[in-house]
This record gives C-alpha cells, structure tokens and sequence, in this order.
C-alpha cells in the first residue's frame, strides 16, 4: 500500500484491515467537550483529511508527505490504552508519549507485508510528530517554552508538528477550535523568532547543546567552554544490528569494554544477575577515564534510562561522550540471530525490541544513528 496523495484516494478499510491496532480507536471515546465528533477513529480519519487540505501538506515534496502521513494515522494510537474515567469526565492521559513508543516499535518490528520500511530518520519523524503533537497547543503553559520547543526541534522541524497540531484542531468539533488555532500560530511564530521553525536549533557548539539540557539555568546562546578530557564512544543497539562490525572497521585501535566478553570471563550467564559484570565494568572505565583515555563502552545500552547512569559517570571524569546507535533491518536482524550458535528464540528478539527507546539528540554531545 502506498501513502495517498489525495483525500479521494484513502481507502480506510483497507487501512484498518492492514493496521489491527487501529481498529481500537473505533470503540475509544473521547469527551464531548473537547472531541464532539464522538470516537477516536472518527477524530483520526478527520485529522488525515484535514492534514492533507492543509498548506504544509500541499507544498510538501513526497517524503514530507509520508512523515506527515504516518503521523497523523497513529497519532492517537495509544488512547484506548490511556483512556480514563473520571467526574464523568474522559481523559486519555501521556497517551502521546505512550504513542510515540509504540508507534516506533509498530514501524521497525511489526509492519505489515505490503508496506515499504521507513528509513530510521523518518520513522524516528513520525515518532517525534506523534510525541510532540499536542506541544503547540500546550507550550506557553511549560515552566520553560523555549526550552521545551527547542527540545522538539531536535527531533522533528517544529513546523511540520504545527501542520499535525492545526489539523489536529481542524479535525474535531469543539467550541473553542478558534483558540486552539491561535496557539498553533503563535507557536509557529514563536519558533520562526527562535530560528528553529523549519531546521534543528543551531547551537554554538555540541558540548554547549549537551549542557544547555543538563543545566537549567543556561541559555541556548551561551557558548559553553568545553572542559573535557577525553572521548568515551557508547554503542547502543539490538544484539545483531552490528555494532562488533562497527567498531572493527572504526575503533580498531581503541580499548573496548565489553560486557559480552566480561560475561564470559566471569562465567555468568545472560539471564544471571549482572552486577558482578557491571562492576568489573565500571572499574576498568575509572581506570581508563582517570588516565584520561579514549575508550569504547560496548553494550546494547537499548533504553535512556540504561544510558543515563553511564554517561553521568563519563562526565564525572570530564569526559566527552559520543553514542552511536547502530541498526539494521528487522529482518536482517531476525535472520542473523537464527544463524548464530548462540541463537534464541524470535520472541525474546521482539521482547528485547520492546525496549527499544533509539538515542536522542540530548543524551550526549554526539550522538550518530547508522542504519
């Protein structure tokens, strides 16, 4: 199935035939207030339609109209896994941040026969679209606008969240659609006046940009001094992606902490209690960082929340940390495991993809995606 060009060309059940999770937002109420229109799967098939009358759509080049596509057919994916009752009021609370994971899972792992893959960038776009759909409704509300917009511009031009928010509105009935448009343009307008309306924001260096999002009190325009002292290279990806590979052919010459190898040095099991190999770890990185030397940490490091800790712990040291995120096609991926001698079953692949949350821009002073 190909992305439709025009309104007349949408066939919905042949859409809903294809994509079974859509089916739920047709049994998925909304409040009358806000969504008079009644059911989510109404409210999506208006928000397509509405999106692709809208100016952005019709000036758009192909692969724009993709992103923007996908966005808007799964924007709202999550409510029926969010929706709540509460004073007789319905609300589907994070239901865009719930979205946006599995959106990204559902087009990397699960996408139907018929459907040409997305390259990584684009559905990484289409999963900052679902995520950041409602920003522009919402942003004057943040504790810090500039640095919520800011954030968004590093995952998607703010200007195509601002077409999937305007026809976000233009696709429900509701009393108050002409106030909500009005935050869209003055979303748009305070993007244009911050120079990241259409590109990323553009910062004075990589190290200020990783700063700017871990001290509050800087400003995007401050040129921060960088006071590091060595580089620590994180992989992240699924086991088969590549990353041995990788590092090869890129790192030859540089020492590797392997939690694989240090596995198998200790005799412990994948499926063992690991703090015995994330201590030897952690001391041969003091041992490196303290000699100030330049050293690969090589893990799966799937989610931030693996990430984090490890990165805290490098810039302890003042050191500089570039991730590098390394995919392949899910079915590459499928495919090498089952020729391993170390092969496991398929399910715990998917299970390990579920995890699956892919670098983003902030993490670190670097971060590159190779797919």
């Amino acid at each position: 199935m190909n992305v439709p060009t025009q309104v007349e060309q949408i066939n919905w059940d042949a859409w809903l035939h294809t994509f079974p999770d859509l089916r739920a937002l047709a049994k998925c109420p909304q409040d009358p207030i806000f969504h008079a229109e009644g059911d989510v799967w109404t409210h999506t098939k208006m928000v397509v339609e509405a999106l692709m009358d809208g100016k952005t759509w019709q000036q758009a080049d192909a692969d724009t109209r993709e992103i923007l596509w996908w966005a808007a057919l799964f924007h709202d994916i999550a409510k029926p896994y969010c929706t709540v009752e509460e004073g007789g009021r319905i609300r589907s609370p994070r239901h865009a941040l719930k979205g946006a994971g599995h959106v990204g899972r559902l087009l990397y792992t699960h996408l139907p026969a018929g459907i040409m893959p997305l390259s990584l960038a684009k559905r990484e776009q289409i999963v900052s679209l679902v995520r950041y759909h409602g920003l522009p409704l919402w942003f004057w509300d943040k504790s810090d606008m500039l640095r919520s917009v800011i954030r968004a511009s590093l995952h998607v031009p703010p200007y195509l969240i601002a077409a999937l928010a305007e026809a976000d509105v233009r696709g429900r009935i509701c009393d108050d659609q002409q106030e909500l448009l009005d935050r869209v343009t003055l979303f748009r307008e305070f993007c244009a006046e911050n120079d990241c309306l259409h590109t990323a924001y553009d910062f004075p260096s990589a190290h200020s940009k990783y700063l700017y999002f871990q001290q509050s009190e800087n400003h995007p325009t401050y040129h921060a001094y960088d006071d590091t002292m060595c580089e620590v290279t994180l992989m992240s990806g699924i086991p088969g992606a590549g990353k041995d590979t990788w590092l090869a052919n890129n790192k030859s010459n540089m020492p590797v902490i392997s939690l694989d190898a240090i596995r198998e040095t200790l005799g412990v099991a994948p499926t063992d209690k690991q703090s015995p190999v994330i201590m030897r770890a952690k001391e041969q990185a003091r041992d490196y960082l303290r000699a100030q030397q330049d050293f690969v940490w090589n893990a799966t490091n799937l989610t931030r929340r693996m990430r984090t800790p490890l990165i805290d712990l490098f810039r302890a040291y003042n050191a500089r940390v570039t991730i590098v995120y390394v995919e392949a096609p899910w079915d590459a991926i499928l495919e090498r495991n089952r020729t391993r001698d170390d092969a496991v079953p398929d399910n715990v692949l998917y299970n390990i993809a579920e995890m699956l949350e892919v670098p983003a821009q902030t993490e670190a002073q670097t971060v590159i995606w190779l797919a």
